[in-house]
């Protein structure tokens, strides 16, 4: 089969001709229907030093986000069948761990992530485990259905205590409008966030976020010192009830806290690229703050809430604006650097080769 494959510990990623994968007893066999860009496969394609130290294995085939038909199926596979549309939770947990035991799996303590640790989805057909692969509507646009890991990772953000109410009629601060970003409006304004907050300096994704729902847009390049009094004033004065950081740029750390009501939750998803100072007494402790790190999705708690979510015509609708391009799977790179020009806020990728 075709495949886009890191062939060398250096920037890029080859199309090569590479053995068709055969699933083990517990693993299923997918076509790839569509994929999409993650930051992370930009990472690795770059080359940068969270990739140099991340990955361990060359040559590797790069792609996480996925959908795609079930073709095969393993001996001891039971709740699959062939021709299930399925997508992939992209963490693959040991399901022996005391995390997975005590119903953690997705912070596992020797999790594998596909196309990092695992051959991943960039390819004509890939393999997943039976557990990871969950069933879709076999109506729903394979471009969606692959970006429902991304999507996970919003709801997740914004729900980490799997409470509702936690956000119905609350002051909703995301920073960073990237795909994850953009899908937070939208989830936020469904489950009755009063009013929704994005800071973003992308003037592809700025509008976005305002196609996507948010009452109020600011880009932190424009408002420079004023940002925290522009948020705070939009709040009347108290400060976010909710606060998600997303972006990853050192300058949002500080300022999801000195925005948030005395209080107030905070969820951090974005990846920073080295150590960020932060002031705790004056951010965490004396404000209260209760604060989240995110990593993935509760699997698969999550999984189903973003079902029930895709259940709606004008959810979906809102969620395939954030595609921006859509181009063949054989032309990753050209997605890739859509992204990274910031032309681009989601990139589709269908199996043309």
């Amino acid at each position: 089969m075709q495949a886009i494959v890191k062939t060398r510990r250096a920037p890029g990623g080859d199309l090569v001709s590479v053995p068709d994968p055969t699933p083990a007893d517990d693993e299923v066999l997918i076509a790839v229907r569509a994929a999409s860009v993650c930051g992370t496969d930009v990472h690795l394609w770059e080359w940068n030093e969270w990739a140099q130290n991340r990955v361990k294995r060359i040559p590797l085939i790069l792609g996480h986000e996925v959908s795609g038909e079930v073709i095969k199926v393993g001996s001891r596979v039971k709740s699959l069948a062939v021709g299930d549309h399925v997508s992939a939770e992209t963490h693959i947990a040991d399901g022996t761990c005391f995390q997975c035991r005590t119903g953690k799996m997705h912070i596992c303590e020797n999790v594998q992530v596909l196309g990092v640790d695992h051959d991943g989805v960039f390819a004509e057909y890939a393999v997943l485990p039976e557990v990871n692969a969950w069933r879709n509507d076999p109506q729903l646009d394979p471009a969606l259905a692959s970006i429902q890991e991304p999507l996970g990772n919003a709801v997740h953000c914004l729900l980490p205590e799997d409470d509702i109410e936690e956000l119905a009629g609350k002051n909703v601060l995301i920073t960073g409008a990237g795909p994850i970003g953009l899908l937070a409006i939208v989830v936020a304004k469904t489950f009755g966030a009063a009013q929704v907050i994005s800071t973003e300096v992308n003037p592809v994704r700025f509008d976005l976020a305002r196609k996507m729902g948010a009452d109020l847009v600011l880009n932190p390049q424009v408002e420079g010192a004023g940002l925290v009094q522009r948020i705070r004033d939009a709040t009347g004065g108290h400060g976010v009830d909710v606060a998600t950081e997303m972006s990853g740029h050192p300058s949002s750390l500080p300022l999801v806290f000195e925005c948030l009501r005395p209080g107030g939750r905070v969820s951090l998803l974005g990846l920073f690229d080295g150590p960020v100072a932060l002031d705790f007494a004056e951010a965490i402790i004396i404000r209260a703050a209760r604060v989240h790190g995110i990593f993935g999705r509760r699997m698969f708690d999550t999984w189903y809430t973003v079902k029930g979510l895709l259940t709606h015509a004008g959810f979906r609708e809102k969620m395939g604006q954030i595609i921006t391009h859509r181009v063949p799977i054989s032309e990753v790179g050209r997605g890739i650097e859509l992204i990274r020009s910031s032309a681009a806020a989601k990139v589709s990728l269908y199996p043309k080769w």
